[in-house]
């Protein structure tokens, strides 16, 4: 079977291609199951609503996954508690609406279990993501054969820790967060697939997808400055994991590169 996993959306731009593109896509590369991370597809570009969730769900994603930032807008609580489909990082603190797994299905009925996690490197404070995720799978294990970790992280040391502590009891981590998709893409030796970050679905021509002239103000006088999502021309970056149904072993990771037109 073949997963598709998109890299962070950002703000409108990002949700408005993801939307263009992925039921074409899903055809075209023969997907069986869609995982994004929408920790910033509100339209201001930082955090989540509920009406940018509902679209994406709608378009042919299976699961949404976050971040550090899910709960930037108050109004996403509601759906985190209600709607299994939206993760939030399984490591946050207890008493934060929502979960972070869920065991979803394919259109032939394949169980596929999806974590959240959060690292902590250079990120708030939270559980060990290590420690929380080796739970998880204790309970895992006899549900879902095909496994995916969205380890959503700063450093890239702690996410490829993540990939080696994790390699040989999962099909796959994939790496989320700084919007920079790297060429890293292999399969470990105990066949987890792995990728250091998947990238963005986000605009072309910014910084991480606001616009440069902004990021560029906050950088050379340190003052605050308010970021908006850039325009323009939308990158769609994604990782296409292939995994054998029955072992839940990853067989081939390909990196996907797509541009959309606004």
């Amino acid at each position: 079977m073949r997963i598709l996993f998109l890299g962070d959306i950002v703000g409108r731009p990002g949700c408005r291609a993801v939307c263009a593109l992925l039921p074409r896509l899903i055809d075209r590369v023969r997907i069986a199951f869609v995982i994004a991370n929408c920790e910033n597809a509100s339209a201001g570009g930082a955090g989540i609503d509920p009406v940018r969730a509902q679209e994406l769900l709608a378009s042919g994603v299976d699961v949404l996954t976050t971040g550090n930032h899910v709960l930037r807008r108050q109004e996403i609580a509601p759906m985190l508690a209600e709607e299994p489909r939206l993760l939030r990082p399984a490591n946050f603190p207890p008493g934060v609406p929502g979960s972070g797994v869920l065991i979803g299905e394919t259109a032939e009925g394949t169980p596929v279990a999806v974590v959240n996690v959060l690292g902590r490197v250079f990120m708030d404070s939270v559980d060990c993501p290590f420690r929380v995720v080796e739970a998880v799978l204790d309970g895992l294990r006899a549900q879902a054969r095909v496994v995916v970790v969205d380890m959503h992280a700063e450093a890239t040391s702690e996410k490829n820790a993540m990939g080696w502590f994790l390699d040989g009891k999962v099909s796959a981590v994939v790496g989320t967060h700084t919007h920079v998709q790297t060429a890293d893409e292999r399969i470990l030796p105990r066949r987890t697939a792995f990728v250091t970050d998947v990238g963005m679905c986000g605009p072309l021509h910014s910084v991480i997808g606001v616009k440069p002239e902004a990021a560029l103000r906050r950088f050379i006088t340190k003052m605050p400055v308010r970021y908006e999502v850039a325009t323009g021309p939308v990158l769609v970056q994604a990782v296409v994991i292939d995994v054998d149904c029955v072992t839940g072993e990853a067989t081939a990771i390909e990196r996907l590169q797509e541009q959309w037109e606004p």
